[in-house]
């Protein structure tokens, strides 16, 4: 017996950025901006931030036990899962934008991604989908607060490396709607 439902299905969501990759010189200066470090670190200093590895890559959210600190990795290491990050940061974008971008602002997305995450980013792709590029790049400069942990209490900070990386990722957006020239 026939389906009585005789909805049409949704059109499928428009993915206009799906051929897009990161360009080699911003996935070059990412690279670059996150220094390969070969061993684990916190990314705060001493005692303080998140314990990270290789190329600004999060072991997990917290200080690195003595043990960790201890522990050094491959540049293959660093080299393999930087690709596999940026990868990911390139999916979040294409699946996540869904207005037409140039390649400075697919880059800079790229680059805020793979730095503040997927669940960083969000609040970003909505408004560049909604057409607000100058909000987005204002949600962008606000992404400089790290927590860090002072005498046993969490405490926001800024990180000033994040202050001078969302300028840049920001820069793009810098305009007043995706239809502006930049």
């Amino acid at each position: 017996m026939p389906s009585k439902n005789t909805s049409a299905a949704a059109p499928a969501p428009t993915l206009p950025n799906i051929s897009m990759s990161m360009s080699f010189d911003a996935r070059a200066q990412m690279h670059a901006t996150e220094k390969a470090v070969y061993s684990y670190y916190n990314d705060m200093g001493k005692d303080k931030g998140n314990c990270t590895w290789g190329a600004g890559i999060l072991a997990h959210k917290g200080v690195c036990s003595a043990e960790e600190l201890g522990r050094k990795v491959s540049a293959q290491s660093v080299d393999s899962v930087f690709v596999k990050k940026v990868a990911e940061a390139e999916w979040s974008v294409r699946r996540g934008v869904r207005v037409v971008l140039n390649q400075d602002q697919f880059d800079a997305l790229c680059s805020l991604t793979y730095n503040a995450g997927p669940g960083g980013a969000s609040d970003t792709f909505k408004l560049i989908n909604k057409g607000d590029f100058r909000g987005a790049a204002e949600n962008i400069d606000t992404l400089t607060k790290v927590t860090i942990v002072v005498d046993g209490m969490k405490k926001k900070v800024t990180a000033p490396g994040l202050v001078k990386r969302r300028a840049g990722e920001s820069a793009p957006f810098r305009i007043s709607s995706p239809n502006d020239v930049n």
